[in-house]
């Protein structure tokens, strides 16, 4: 069996994947700043990447942070990948980073890019937003005595395990490149989703749309960052809900 490197892999995405992994039979080793034997910061690299890298036939990329530093983080990756002769970099980006000028987006894209370019085996898999990544803005944004939202905004939430089974597949086979999206099974509006996780958890907010300015906002509100060709998610934002609404709290 094949040995695995997963970056990032105690995050909810990378556990997953590393979880996956493992129960097929692979050797997996996860990477994260605090997780050892393997804690290494990818932005500083350094010898604990290069051990973590010794011996890995496949690396996948599932570390990431909106605060920045993804493009520096995957340029030490690479390198580090390179030196060990590994043979396949799994990368996991966003469906849309080529569509929404938003910060976090084009540092995806740029890391995409990098991957791209790298002179290793590849594999790049966009997917829409996390049912995850989802519930915890709403969480913050139900913080408040009104649940604001932008106005116009529509979502395609997909669960965090399905991307992790597609992951677990692409990193087990050879090279493939851009492979397709993956969307979650619906396109609904922010409103929806909002008022579903409300009454799952029983809150009661008033929910206010407010219409935004910019190019971001404007490429959000045009839907280029959904999939809708491609929705192949079969767990639905309420099938999820109904199983962490204990864990979202009421209030």
């Amino acid at each position: 069996m094949t040995t695995i490197l997963v970056t990032g892999g105690t995050g909810t995405l990378g556990r997953l994947v590393t979880e996956r992994l493992r129960a097929d039979g692979h050797e997996v080793r996860v990477l994260s700043r605090h997780s050892r034997p393997y804690a290494v910061d990818l932005r500083e690299g350094g010898s604990g990447l290069d051990a973590a890298l010794t011996g890995a036939r496949t690396v996948v990329h599932c570390a990431t942070s909106p605060r920045g530093g993804d493009e520096r983080a995957a340029r030490n990756l690479i390198a580090a990948a390179r030196r060990a002769g590994v043979g396949h970099l799994v990368y996991v980006s966003i469906v849309g980073v080529d569509r929404v000028p938003f910060g976090y987006y084009r540092s995806k894209l740029a890391v995409e890019r990098l991957v791209e370019e790298s002179g290793l085996g590849w594999t790049v898999l966009r997917a829409t937003q996390f049912h995850d990544l989802v519930l915890t803005l709403l969480q913050g944004l139900a913080r408040a005595p009104v649940l604001l939202l932008p106005a116009r905004v529509k979502d395609q939430p997909i669960d965090t395990a399905e991307v992790a089974e597609r992951l677990s597949e692409l990193a087990r086979g050879a090279p493939a490149g851009r492979v397709q999206d993956m969307g979650g099974p619906e396109v609904r509006t922010l409103d929806s989703l909002a008022r579903a996780y409300l009454r799952a958890t029983g809150r009661r907010r008033p929910v206010v749309k407010v219409p935004l300015r910019g190019a971001a906002y404007h490429a959000f509100r045009g839907g280029g960052h959904l999939a809708p060709e491609r929705a192949v998610g079969r767990r639905t934002f309420d099938e999820f809900l109904a199983e962490r609404s204990g864990g979202a709290g009421r209030r």
